[in-house]
């Protein structure tokens, strides 16, 4: 298996010298480089391609919201974003701007580098706290996400998911079976070429793959 390539964006460098440690020492990785900034850290992708940029979102400079949209535009990486912050609007931008996933940083070794692999691979991860205060505030569908091609019971499904309920409950709440609910998960999933049901909630209140 390749590695996965990796920079590290963060103003702290005892932040930044952690996630080096933490990812140095498993042979999955390979950090090619670290930054303080959003714009070093564009520096360092445009000379070696990474795979997934680990970002935090408030920097000098260039910030978090600002170098994802320069990396998803100029096809640089995907960009799974780290703050401190539980900002609502500011999940908002991150993900508006294209970023594949977004975790405060109170996460385990184990578990950040699970999101780096599922990043990789194509999945949008985002702690489930901060999926549930996305619903909460942003709560309808998003100007960009497209109805075209779905029946009205798909899409009851997916303003389920977007609101956070598993499958029991959306089957209780259609009065389906849990079956059922699984194989119309499945099926959107499919249609939209993702791999996750985050990524369907996301896309459903972003507008965002």
């Amino acid at each position: 298996m390749e590695k996965i390539k990796v920079i590290i964006a963060d103003d702290s460098d005892f932040v930044r010298d952690g996630m080096r440690i933490i990812l140095s020492v498993d042979e999955d990785f390979d950090v090619i480089g670290c930054a303080s900034n959003g714009r070093e850290a564009v520096e360092i992708a445009e000379v070696n391609a990474p795979d997934v940029f680990l970002m935090d979102i408030q920097m000098p400079e260039m910030d978090g919201i600002e170098a994802t949209k320069y990396i998803v535009e100029h096809n640089l990486g995907k960009v799974l974003i780290l703050t401190t912050f539980d900002d609502d609007e500011l999940v908002q931008r991150a993900l508006k701007n294209g970023a594949k996933g977004y975790l405060i940083k109170n996460h385990t070794p184990e578990h950040l580098k699970q999101m780096i692999r599922s990043v990789y691979h194509g999945t949008g991860v985002m702690e489930e706290t901060i999926l549930e205060n996305l619903a909460k505030n942003t709560g309808t569908k998003s100007a960009g996400f497209c109805e075209e091609g779905y029946t009205s019971r798909e899409l009851d499904i997916i303003k389920a998911v977007a609101e956070g309920l598993s499958n029991k409950e959306i089957a209780a709440k259609l009065f389906i079976s849990e079956g059922t609910v699984k194989n119309y998960i499945t099926t959107i999933l499919a249609k939209e070429n993702l791999s996750h049901r985050t990524a369907l909630a996301v896309y459903y209140l972003t507008g965002k793959k």
